[in-house]
């Protein structure tokens, strides 16, 4: 399986040393970093936005057992009981009616390994979509979340780790 760094390093438009150096960061230096306001801003909203019904009909299918997975195999706790909750997250958040701290904020209960663990399948959901373009933007719509997600789970150990 594909490691979580690789995965970035394959959907979001950074090197590996931008991805190295993103994740030693604290949150709030990640979150106002140059390069993460960059993939943000790359990203194509109104295409996001116009396929969510495409996209959200490959969720439907993928998400339930990828859940399952999290709290039976993982042993995540809070695991969302519908697909929707992630579709309505992504598209909260092209809308700016979500931010990355509201984001980290519900993932925080979520332990760092578990978290690491799911992100190369959760990106992965959308190998299926056949169209290239509309791929390649939700994987890294989806792996620019997730990069903020595993800052602040990174950050999170190194601050109960000195305590």
């Amino acid at each position: 399986m594909q490691s979580t760094r690789d995965t970035f390093i394959k959907h979001l438009d950074l090197s590996r040393t931008e991805v190295e150096k993103l994740l030693s960061k604290t949150l709030t230096e990640c979150i106002n970093s140059v390069e993460l306001k960059q993939q943000l801003d790359s990203l194509d909203s109104n295409l996001l936005k116009e396929t969510l019904p495409t996209v959200g009909s490959v969720l439907a299918q993928q998400l339930p057992p990828f859940y399952n997975w999290l709290k039976y195999e993982l042993g995540v706790e809070r695991v969302p009981d519908s697909p929707e909750h992630t579709t309505k997250w992504v598209l909260g958040f092209l809308n700016n009616q979500e931010s990355l701290t509201r984001l980290v904020d519900l993932h925080r209960p979520v332990p760092n390994q578990a978290l690491e663990l799911a992100i190369p399948p959760l990106v992965g959901l959308f190998d299926g979509v056949e169209d290239t373009q509309i791929r390649r933007e939700w994987q890294k719509a989806i792996a620019s979340l997730c990069l903020v997600l595993v800052v602040a789970a990174r950050e999170e150990t190194r601050i109960t780790s000195a305590a």
